[in-house]
């Protein structure tokens, strides 16, 4: 009975622990955590704005925003976000690679907490030369 009453007592002291650990409150919230491009063409760079708010009752200062190459840009303001006030995280990709592409760009605020976005997409490759002739427009040029 005693072994029972004891381990009974540790059992309600750990669950009392556990209640009272503090538990990290989100601060930053995004809209959307990624992008497809689609298809865009080889060389001409793309542009995607995320939008992040900050839901905690301070102002929030984003430490780093990076990309894992050089073929993603993110630009964001250095300046805090003011309590549930929105900012924007602008993210460019230099497409100059053909073929399918998946980017991760990692957020890092508020003591080393981290999100990821994503932009992904196809890059084609544009035939090379000018299009060719087309006879047509001759012969309606010559009706008109």
């Amino acid at each position: 009975m005693k072994s029972i009453f004891s381990i009974l007592l540790v059992f309600i002291g750990l669950t009392t622990f556990a209640q009272t650990a503090p538990t990290p409150t989100e601060v930053l919230q995004l809209k959307q955590t990624d992008h497809d491009f689609g298809k865009i063409p080889q060389g001409k760079p793309v542009y995607y704005s995320f939008e992040i708010v900050n839901v905690g009752s301070e102002p929030l200062s984003l430490q780093n925003v990076q990309a894992t190459c050089g073929c993603t840009t993110p630009e964001w303001s250095k300046d805090p976000i003011a309590p549930g006030a929105t900012a924007v995280i602008r993210v460019g990709y230099n497409a100059a690679a053909e073929g399918p592409f998946e980017k991760p760009i990692t957020i890092t605020y508020k003591d080393g907490q981290t999100k990821v976005l994503k932009i992904k997409g196809t890059v084609w490759k544009a035939p090379e030369g000018s299009a060719p002739a087309n006879a047509s427009v001759q012969f309606l040029k010559k009706t008109n």
